[in-house]
């Protein structure tokens, strides 16, 4: 295939890419809002909400590394389109179950836990193949593209899914979860996942053991000096803004008093924030120097993080409380993909493809598994200690550690070029 009849193509997965992925991961919004309400209707109960809860997480953290393993060892086609299948069975298991004896909280807590599996498999196996689907030059736009797709559920999913929970029965909604999932599978079969491969690629996974090639794989990332602070960065970043996700809910209603309406549109602009910030990124130009960019935006989240604090030592009237939590939202949510865009270009481009599914199962499963952890252990904080002095510590860590992490001789190996004496260019720091 010539050049022009790639672009082409990848023009066309660029787009089919997009669509695919916002109907997935709605219709995954639409699933996790919509059967949450529905657990909590039927049973009152917090702790079994919480249970689906561990249902859609512990999966995705124990399988993501096995999920990358497939994306480097099989067809990424095959494994795209049957993790999606398997999604599709898993919810139209749900569906005959309910409509032969009812729904169940086991049967919903099973579902749940398939679907988070196979969507694990989705996810790791397309991360690791937008390289080979879209040309080097449009990687960032699909990101930003791909980072819009997943804003907009995020915005849309609770909104369709709390209308189809009021307005329709569970199998009806059941019903157009499953026609989501089919819709998806069918875009994905059209994409071609070996367009821009490395053709002298040679694949050895098949001559080693899985343990092997996962050993393998968690070698070279060792070997990779900056890739492997991309991973460690973005764990502790997990862990540490698990104050923020506890903080926020607890801060806002608990202590500022907030109704639930208004902290809605609190948490809703974060996510405007992520959309914004996504649509910016799918225009401009690559990013010069994506970890440099990407330290000074961890360095802005860590101020805002700790900024939540403001409102309980300076005594706010209500509406000006509501009204500087939108704003300090909304700049988080476009620090967020300020973050991820660049890091996850650079990674595109500078992981090796054939450990690329390895790499990126790998950081999936370790920042998954710092979500519960952090979740667990700022939830028992914020019953002990003030939360100003939780969110400023936190904010504080994260700063040494961002400032640790991205040191100077570590941009310097990123990019060498910066440490020549060249007006034009920034200077490493």
């Amino acid at each position: 295939m010539n050049q022009a009849a790639k672009i082409r193509q990848a023009t066309f997965h660029l787009y089919t890419f997009t669509i695919s992925k916002l109907i997935s991961t709605f219709g995954s919004s639409v699933y996790t809002f919509g059967i949450s309400l529905y657990v909590l209707s039927l049973t009152g109960s917090a702790a079994s909400f919480a249970i689906n809860l561990i249902c859609s997480i512990l999966p995705r953290s124990l399988i993501a590394p096995f999920a990358g393993y497939a994306a480097d060892s099989y067809s990424k086609k095959k494994l795209v389109i049957l993790s999606q299948v398997a999604s599709v069975l898993a919810v139209a298991g749900l569906l005959t179950y309910s409509l032969a004896f009812g729904l169940s909280l086991v049967a919903i807590y099973i579902t749940t836990a398939l679907v988070s599996a196979s969507s694990m498999f989705t996810g790791v196996t397309f991360t690791s193949s937008i390289a080979n689907l879209i040309d080097p030059d449009r990687i960032q736009k699909a990101m930003g593209f791909n980072q819009s797709a997943m804003s907009i559920a995020t915005i849309g999913g609770p909104v369709i899914g709390g209308m189809l929970f009021g307005f329709v029965s569970m199998n009806v909604f059941l019903a157009i979860q499953i026609a989501a999932y089919a819709v998806a599978v069918l875009l994905e079969s059209t994409m071609n996942f070996k367009l821009f491969t490395n053709a002298e690629l040679k694949d050895e996974s098949e001559k080693q053991s899985m343990i092997s090639s996962m050993k393998e794989g968690a070698a070279y990332l060792k070997t990779n000096r900056v890739i492997m602070v991309i991973v460690t960065t973005a764990v502790g970043l997990n862990f540490f803004f698990s104050a923020l996700m506890i903080g926020l809910p607890f801060i806002a209603v608990q202590q500022l008093e907030i109704e639930s309406v208004h902290f809605g549109i609190i948490e809703g602009t974060i996510a405007a924030g992520m959309l914004i910030a996504s649509i910016y990124f799918a225009m401009r130009k690559e990013v010069e120097f994506p970890l440099l960019f990407s330290k000074r935006a961890i360095l802005v989240m860590s101020f805002l993080l700790s900024a939540i604090a403001l409102p309980l030592v300076l005594n706010f009237s209500y509406v000006l409380n509501v009204g500087y939590l939108i704003a300090l939202m909304f700049v988080f949510g476009a620090s967020n993909v300020c973050v991820n865009t660049p890091i996850g270009v650079m990674m595109q481009k500078d992981v090796d493809e054939k450990y690329r599914g390895r790499v990126f199962g790998i950081l999936d499963s370790l920042c998954m598994a710092m979500m519960p952890v952090g979740y667990l252990l700022f939830g028992l904080l914020y019953d002990m200690v003030p939360a100003q002095f939780i969110v400023v510590g936190s904010s504080l860590c994260l700063i040494v550690m961002t400032l640790y992490m991205m040191r100077p001789s570590v941009i310097k190996e990123a990019y060498p070029e910066l440490d020549k004496s060249v007006p034009s260019q920034p200077k490493f720091q």
